[in-house]
């Protein structure tokens, strides 16, 4: 059996597998245990990186024997029946006060089955949500882990020592129990499915409106990223689009097919948001956006429906461009303030202390969503832990006020061009359904209570009515509800 020697192992070793590895190595005072079910990886990774002093298993019993007590795995396989198999065999190998870490991408619901099962056996499951990719991994990931506050207190300084720093403090904290931290994981790649489709909205609209060349765009969103725009899908998005096609000499995105795909997570956070009967619009149009891009036969058989009887010119191309700025950033106001009201019904519905500010925090550095204007998120809920909607912060409602004539002008423009921006239009009107003083949902209850005598609340009185439906006058009775 391997030798006693590793304070940290990772189960594992494709390319986000090996990369942790490669980062917990980096770090003064960890030793590495690794272990992969294809022995031949095992060794292909600790050939590649020998400076890494990896402790290398070939059995599941060598690589739990070459962990100090208490010992601590991170499991890094594709969610599912994997990730089940390797819990099974550690459970086997490991013993009560032990740490089990599932750092996939794993539904919030399985980490809540799992670490009730292996709690039984006195181990400690830690659902830990990573986020970075791979480049994260390897420098610095945002980690969002969940588990007991025993588990932390090994487990803390491990990954707060290879951790994403941002504003020098580590992007990570105890989310909260059981399946938290993968609950807001999936949360954080809901806002990032938004994020992206605004920013893709937003470049779709000037390119078409004004005629601008990929080229032309990048500058523009280099420029955003200089403002309270600045974020690394900015950054990112301006590479892509400066980024010329070896081969036909084009720009890569009009040689890219325009179908997105998706891995899941942005589906869950709207399925989880209809099941908590939270609002998700924009995040949800972002997710059906990917789905509708990748139906090519359907487009096909549509792509000769009418469309807007005129053509659509913009007379000042950098008035609009501004407009269109101005609607991004609003729009990413309501992702976010979206994101966080399912995060505040998660933690509600599972008993979780999620400190909404703390999460804000983790994000600004690793991940993929990272951004300046999280700093305000935090702010936000420092100065107000109970806001009920992170739109109706005096900082985020000063923003909205002063973009919203732009943002309304773009929805416009883009509806009368026939340009499709679900994710700019959805999130208007959320924004309009928040501040409405009454909304047509009067209309919707008495329609049910027409066809399914579901009853309703009046303005008027207390107490819940039905009406008796019968021509024009009706009979209203009160409904004993206890």
């Amino acid at each position: 059996m391997a030798q006693a020697q590793a304070n940290i192992g990772v189960i594992g070793m494709a390319v986000m597998g090996s990369n942790l590895a490669r980062n917990l190595a980096s770090r003064e005072g960890n030793t590495v245990a690794i272990y992969n079910r294809s022995a031949e990886k095992t060794r292909a990774v600790v050939s590649e990186f020998p400076e890494a002093g990896f402790v290398a298993s070939e059995s599941i019993e060598d690589f739990a024997a070459s962990l100090t007590k208490p010992r601590t795995a991170i499991i890094m396989v594709k969610a599912g029946a994997g990730t089940d198999a390797v819990i099974e065999q550690l459970t086997e190998v490991f013993e009560p006060g032990d740490i089990i870490v599932d750092g996939g991408n794993a539904l919030f619901t399985d980490t809540i089955r799992r670490e009730k099962a292996v709690r039984e056996t006195g181990i400690n499951f830690v659902g830990a949500g990573i986020s970075g990719g791979e480049e994260g991994a390897l420098k610095g990931p945002s980690i969002m882990p969940g588990g007991s506050a025993e588990a932390w207190e090994t487990l803390g300084p491990i990954l707060k020592s290879i951790a994403a720093i941002a504003e020098g403090e580590p992007c990570v904290t105890h989310v909260g129990t059981d399946g938290a931290g993968h609950f807001v994981k999936m949360i954080h790649n809901g806002i990032e499915y938004a994020d992206m489709q605004l920013i893709a909205e937003a470049y779709d609209l000037i390119r078409r409106g004004t005629g601008k060349s990929p080229a032309e765009i990048a500058d523009i969103f280099t420029e955003w990223n200089k403002g309270e725009l600045e974020s690394y899908l900015i950054e990112i998005t301006a590479e892509v689009l400066r980024q010329v096609d070896a081969k036909t000499g084009q720009p890569l995105v009009d040689v890219i097919v325009d179908q997105a795909g998706a891995k899941g997570t942005g589906a869950w956070t709207v399925q989880t948001a209809l099941d908590l009967g939270i609002p998700v619009s924009g995040i949800a149009e972002a997710v059906f956006a990917r789905s509708l891009s990748s139906k090519p036969a359907q487009r096909a058989a549509a792509s000769d429906l009418p469309g807007p009887s005129s053509e659509w010119t913009v007379d000042d191309a950098d008035a609009f461009v501004e407009d269109v700025r101005q609607a991004l950033y609003a729009s990413k106001i309501i992702a976010y303030s979206q994101g966080f009201d399912e995060i505040v019904a998660g933690a509600e519905q599972y008993d979780w202390d999620i400190k909404k500010g703390d999460i804000a925090k983790i994000w600004r550095g690793g991940c993929i969503i990272r951004a300046q204007f999280l700093n305000r998120i935090t702010e936000a809920y420092d100065e107000n832990p109970g806001l009920v909607a992170l739109v109706t912060a005096p900082y985020f409602t000063d923003a909205v006020s002063q973009a919203q004539d732009a943002w309304r002008r773009v929805v416009v423009a883009a509806a009368q061009a026939g340009i499709p921006s679900p994710a700019f239009s959805s999130s208007l009107s959320y924004y309009d359904g928040l501040r409405a003083d009454r909304l047509p949902a009067a209309l919707v209850q008495g329609q049910r209570d027409f066809f399914g005598a579901h009853t309703y609340r009046r303005v008027d009185a207390e107490g819940t009515f039905h009406t008796l439906w019968s021509g024009d006058r009706t009979e209203i009775e009160a409904v004993d509800t206890h």
